[in-house]
């Protein structure tokens, strides 16, 4: 199952970048030109990323269920705040929540308060994520044999 979820990770990431690639077109063309070049930034980012975790995932000491749930978190908060990005970037909005990227587009209090549920949802999935991954990293030593 490790296996499998691990060459899941680096299909997501190479997506990713290739969304990354066709995203970078569209920046001119936002609501919120800034806020698409930091969409652009966080998927290649998030691409990298997943192919890195995907590369290394066999490897975790895991049992099927954190795995999996270390898995679907960690796809869940990739998503989430670059979905919240580009929403933002689509809307012209999200001051409320990324001012420094958003600078002055901000949005209608729907538009605000969307972004703002989808990213912050991002941070608690994540941070669980990474903290079974850096569990399943731990080293278990074997037991040397004496008899050999």
């Amino acid at each position: 199952m490790l296996s499998r979820q691990g060459h899941r990770l680096l299909q997501v990431g190479v997506a990713l970048l290739v969304f990354s690639s066709l995203e970078g077109f569209a920046i001119p063309h936002l609501a919120a030109p800034r806020l698409g070049l930091s969409a652009h930034t966080l998927s290649a980012l998030q691409g990298v990323l997943l192919l890195a975790l995907g590369s290394v995932w066999a490897r975790l000491n895991l049992g099927a269920r954190p795995s999996r749930i270390a898995f679907w978190l960690l796809i869940y908060s990739a998503f989430a705040i670059l979905v919240a990005y580009v929403l933002a970037a689509v809307w012209g909005a999200g001051n409320e929540t990324m001012p420094l990227a958003a600078g002055a587009a901000h949005g209608s209090a729907f538009q605000e308060a969307v972004i703002k549920g989808v990213a912050y949802s991002s941070a608690p999935t994540g941070l669980i994520s990474f903290a079974i991954i850096l569990w399943g990293l731990r080293v278990t030593f074997l037991r040397r044999d004496p008899s050999g």
